[in-house]
């Protein structure tokens, strides 16, 4: 008897931990920030915070903006006030 309790118990330790484990494992493989619906208007330069390109692994690409009012919208990569934004802070940061 002692010896069932000893394994039920050691196979409830082991579950315990495997279980906490893995939301960090997926965690880490898991993109950081994907879009799945545009904005397809402008956003003013000055409204503008930071801007990210998407996680590689993203189906659709684009930028995440973050803005003064703390939003954060995705907008198209094709964007041209976009990519101007993004190259303009790719330079302040060098």
């Amino acid at each position: 008897m002692k010896t069932l309790s000893f394994t039920v118990g050691l196979l409830l330790l082991l579950a315990a931990s495997y279980c906490t484990a893995m939301p960090h494992g997926v965690n880490e493989i898991a993109p950081v920030r994907c879009c799945f619906k545009f904005y397809t208007g402008g956003i003013r330069q000055a409204e503008i915070i930071n801007i990210i390109k998407t996680h590689s692994s993203c189906r659709e690409k684009g930028f995440v903006v973050s803005t003064t009012k703390g939003n954060e919208i995705c907008v198209s990569l094709n964007l041209k006030w976009a990519q101007r934004a993004f190259n303009q802070q790719q330079a302040d940061e060098v």
